[in-house]
């Protein structure tokens, strides 16, 4: 009996552990570590141990508009998503261990970035 209702136990582990949508919406692992506003989004930028997260997320989702999100480690180069995007670029990561990066989000004509951050 024991063997059988461990397995079970096992399979409920991952449900129990973080819900899909607090997943899927930030589309990055990793605590949050910068978000600029902008007049029609947000970009939001996630640190793990060796990388560096970043999105760019819509204000209005729904209607299909140019977004972008770039993130660039000090040093590397730039890896960008850019698209015609309903709700979020992204996410692009950049291996960020001991290095600065910066990143900058556009949804249409306005865009914000963070200039070099956790340094």
């Amino acid at each position: 009996m024991r063997l059988l209702v461990l397995p079970l136990l096992a399979g409920l582990v991952p449900l129990l552990a973080v819900p899909a949508t607090a997943q899927a919406a930030a589309g990055c692992s990793g605590r949050p570590a910068k978000t600029v506003e902008f007049s029609t989004g947000e970009l939001r930028v996630y640190k793990s141990r060796a990388q560096a997260c970043a999105v760019t997320v819509a204000k209005k989702p729904g209607k299909r508009r140019t977004m972008s999100v770039t993130l660039q480690a000090r040093g590397g180069r730039a890896v960008t998503d850019k698209g015609s995007y309903t709700k979020m670029a992204g996410p692009v990561t950049v291996s960020a261990l001991n290095r600065c990066v910066r990143a900058t989000g556009a949804i249409g004509k306005k865009s914000g970035s963070t200039g070099w951050i956790l340094c």
